[in-house]
């Protein structure tokens, strides 16, 4: 009787063995799976964080918009609201022709130098000529010179009326002999709307500075000729800083100029709805550039 038990004992023991390793296989197995949940976890945050992270990046380029210079609410009238800033080295590359070449830099900003009116009456006629010669990109332009027929005399009138205007406000506020100032180009009527681009020259928005663009530029201004916020939406003008950006928002007859150095780098905001039309208007001091006026054939006027 005692062989039994004996035999028992051992079938008991070895029960109790199995049962021990199963435990230890399942808690190994638990063990394992907290393991994995939690490097998943460690995995779900780390990219949580990732995104949000790009996120935060890629909103931050579009809502680099930290000051604005002048809103559409306001009227500045009848002293331009001018911001100095410190002169580049870009002129130092061209001849100085003194009483003209920036001696002091900036940007400025008026309502007093047009008229709603005439902006209205401009923007007539752009819509005119650009609906002939517009592009399907999204950004059209139509150099003032070669448009001029088209558009006819009451263009060349006022055009001429409101860039002598315009001239003698930037002489006025750099300290300028206006008489050293020329008309240069381009000179273009500009439209933009949100349609999507289909060459490189839609693609308005990248930032760029004129005296690297063009050479001739020495200031540049811009007449708005319809308004932000009911016209369209987008379309700010944006001084690139390093510090911050600041936007000037259009309005119908507003006029923007500026220095046309590195100083003043600047980029247009993508238009998200509506249209939006400008006349740019630029000047140089190098008499070698300079242009006349758009005439009509039988008009010779400077």
């Amino acid at each position: 009787m005692v062989l039994p038990r004996q035999r028992n004992a051992k079938g008991s023991n070895a029960t109790e063995i199995e049962k021990k390793i199963k435990r230890g296989n399942a808690l190994r197995q638990g063990s394992t799976w907290r393991s994995s949940r939690g490097l998943m976890a460690l995995l779900l945050v780390a990219l949580s964080v990732f995104v949000v992270a790009g996120w935060l990046y890629v909103t931050s380029l579009d809502s680099d918009i930290t000051e604005t210079l002048v809103s559409k609410g306001e009227l500045v009238s009848p002293q331009p609201r001018v911001y100095s800033v410190q002169c580049s080295e870009d002129y130092e590359n061209y001849q100085r022709y003194p009483g003209c070449t920036p001696q002091k830099c900036g940007r400025a900003v008026t309502d007093n130098v047009v008229t709603r009116e005439e902006a209205q009456v401009l923007k007539r006629l752009a819509e005119r000529g650009l609906a002939l010669a517009g592009s399907d990109g999204g950004a059209s332009i139509l150099d003032l010179h070669s448009g001029a027929l088209s558009m006819g005399k009451q263009f060349v009138n006022i055009y001429r009326n409101v860039r002598k205007r315009i001239q003698a406000a930037i002489a006025e506020t750099f300290d300028l002999d206006p008489t050293l100032m020329y008309l240069t180009k381009p000179t273009f009527f500009s439209r933009i709307n949100s349609t999507e681009a289909k060459t490189q020259h839609d693609e308005y928005w990248h930032p760029h500075i004129d005296k690297v663009t063009y050479g001739s530029f020495d200031y540049t201004s811009l007449l708005y000729l319809s308004d932000y916020g009911s016209d369209f939406t987008g379309g700010r003008f944006i001084f690139m800083d390093q510090n911050a950006n600041r936007t000037v928002e259009p309005l119908a007859g507003r006029v923007s100029f500026f220095s046309s150095g590195s100083e003043n780098l600047h980029r247009v905001e993508r238009v998200t709805w509506g249209t939006r039309y400008a006349i740019t208007v630029s000047f140089t001091c190098d008499p070698a550039h300079g242009i006349s006026d758009p005439a009509m054939p039988e008009d010779t006027h400077g």
